[in-house]
């Protein structure tokens, strides 16, 4: 799986895509596959470090929090919510 990451402060060339773990759905929560991504201006702030009081970063922190995809996999409780196949968002 890969993910967009950083590991400190700084702008937008401080973002990797890396090579990630693929995580397991915990109770009521689903593994999306995502078919695309951005990263919201929130998050641009973030990862600048101009929310750091409010919202600080810990590294390594990912970015692309709105998403589309595609449900793979539905943890306990989440199942009848979110079969595998159904499409799903997430948009701020």
């Amino acid at each position: 799986m890969k993910a967009v990451r950083f590991d400190r402060y700084g702008p937008v060339e401080v973002l990797k895509v890396e090579d990630v773990p693929t995580p397991a759905p915990g109770p009521g929560q689903v593994l999306v596959r995502v078919r695309a991504a951005g990263i919201n201006p929130g998050e641009v702030k973030i990862r600048e470090g101009l929310l750091d009081s409010r919202w600080p970063a810990t590294f390594p922190s990912g970015q692309g929090s709105d998403l589309a995809g595609v449900v793979e996999q539905a943890g306990p409780g989440a199942a009848g919510d979110s079969p595998p196949g159904r499409q799903c968002g997430r948009w701020h």
